[in-house]
């Protein structure tokens, strides 16, 4: 996991180091500066070693001296890509991130669609570039221009000093500099099977499951899990214990949340290292600035589910540099209470894949922000491809089923046996719900802003339609930290809960 950045049409090695400083918070580990011989342009890499880390520092050299690729994230099936190779004598390191250099010297762009895994990256060749970004969004990427140059960086924080026009690179595409963008992927639009054997089918969703964990176990440093006694991430940490014969969890809280009883309760069933951590009204308050200026969101749903996910990355950041999360879970199989309003099956199915495609600059990227925020890796098993893909396949009675309506019950069904009853059809609570962070957040925000106060200020920032006294309590601070930037402030994206 690292921050990239680069420039193309120009040279200007300054601006570049400019940018991978503001996001050197992603990659303590390493820097490195890449001028390509040619002038076409310059890319920055700040590491944060995962694999390799005695000899993956990058940028990572290709067979010639005008071939060089940045990246940021993990490539799963690296390992059987490499294998594959023609020349697998030829790799200079361990790393993950080679092999897709590899991959594209010998088969060009469409080396991207062979790729498994979470990841922006960049490749320099000659005078023409490649850039990607993952299928999902899981890892983030900006793009804009400047001088009539493309730039680009992990973060927004990254560009919006020296670019005013600066977009969110698409998912599940990629940018050429002949050619321009090109899509390689969309969330399947599939059509449940009404006749299938619910067994089965109850089957393959603990099968892929447990392939998608295994999967992300791949590291050189020590890997965790965050642990909130919730359904999805105690089944991830389940899986993960399996395979492994110690396991760290991390869970936070205020003092009696649910949350922290719940995740005691599962790590004693599993017999994981458990760590966790009270917060307080104070800390909040003082770490607000903090947690806003790395999310790079005003959004109240996403500060609040923000505030809890901080804590836990910097908890977790004493221990471990890789962790797995249950993001996702919701999204493929109905756990929110609102999916339960939406009467028509049809409409449901596409309400969810519209969540899936939707994740990239909400919840993915409140995961990737506050666990980068402290130099630890986050891994989202639930948004596997093959993952995504079943989901699309099950019939939303058996995501949302009987009456009343029991969300996400394929899920608790497959692994009823893994985990205590009582978690295992514990009802949905969001993260800041089980964490008692919106209790508190209402008493901060009581002493804070009163309606008087927000209806003036939501007349002062008219044009940003801020929904409550909550989210002008957040947007004032979102100003002072970012120093009024228009740029960030275009780029925050807002969670709805209703199909578009």
């Amino acid at each position: 996991m690292c921050g990239i950045a680069g420039i193309w049409g120009q040279t200007n090695p300054i601006l570049v180091k400019s940018m991978i400083d503001r996001i050197a918070h992603r990659g303590p580990d390493a820097e490195g500066l890449y001028a390509c011989p040619n002038q076409s342009g310059n890319l920055g890499h700040r590491r944060l070693s995962i694999m390799d880390p005695i000899g993956g520092d990058q940028p990572i050299y290709g067979e010639v001296p005008t071939r060089a690729i940045i990246a940021n994230g993990e490539i799963y099936n690296f390992p059987q890509l490499r294998s594959g190779l023609d020349q697998q004598s030829d790799f200079q390191t361990s790393s993950d991130s080679e092999a897709i250099l590899k991959l594209y010297e010998e088969r060009g762009v469409s080396a991207i669609e062979e790729l498994d895994g979470m990841y922006a990256f960049a490749i320099a060749d000659g005078e023409k570039l490649l850039v990607a970004r993952d299928p999902i969004g899981i890892k983030p990427l900006y793009y804009g221009e400047i001088e009539g140059s493309w730039i680009f960086a992990s973060e927004l924080k990254a560009m919006s000093q020296h670019c005013q026009n600066v977009r969110e690179f698409p998912p599940g595409s990629y940018y050429h500099s002949d050619k321009g963008f090109s899509t390689f992927y969309h969330v399947p639009d599939l059509y449940p099977d009404s006749n299938v054997n619910v067994d089965t089918l109850i089957a393959q969703v603990r099968q892929t499951v447990e392939e998608s964990v295994i999967k992300r176990l791949m590291s050189d440093v020590p890997l965790g899990a965050f642990l909130s006694g919730g359904l999805d991430s105690s089944i991830i940490a389940a899986v993960a214990k399996q395979h492994k014969e110690q396991l760290h969890t991390f869970s936070v809280g205020i003092g009696d949340s649910r949350d922290l009883e719940a995740a005691r309760q599962v790590s004693a069933h599993l017999g994981t290292i458990h760590h966790e951590y009270i917060i307080t009204p104070q800390e909040v308050i003082e770490k607000l600035p903090e947690i806003i200026y790395y999310l790079e969101s005003f959004d109240q749903d996403l500060v609040r589910n923000s505030i809890p996910c901080y804590f836990t990355s910097r908890m977790a950041a004493d221990y471990v540099k890789v962790i797995l999360t249950g993001e996702g879970a919701d999204e493929l199989f109905a756990g929110y209470n609102y999916y339960k309003e939406i009467p028509n099956e049809d409409q449901l199915d596409q309400e969810l894949r519209r969540s899936v495609s939707g994740l990239h600059n909400i919840n993915l990227q409140r995961v990737d922000r506050m666990t980068m925020a402290h130099a630890i890796e986050g891994r989202v098993p639930f948004l596997d491809l093959k993952m995504i893909e079943l989901s699309q396949q099950i019939p939303t009675n058996l995501k949302l089923f009987s009456e009343p309506k029991i969300e996400k019950w394929i899920l608790r069904k497959a692994f009823e046996d893994m985990l205590p009853s009582e978690i295992v059809w514990r009802k949905k609570e969001q993260f800041d719900e089980g964490s008692g962070t919106v209790d508190m957040l209402e008493t901060i925000l009581s002493q804070r802003m009163n309606e008087a106060q927000a209806h003036v200020y939501k007349q002062k920032f008219s044009d940003v339609s801020l929904r409550s006294k909550e989210e002008c309590f957040y947007h004032n601070i979102f100003m002072d930290v970012f120093g009024n930037s228009q740029v960030v402030s275009n780029n925050v994206a807002r969670w709805s809960e209703r199909p578009v």
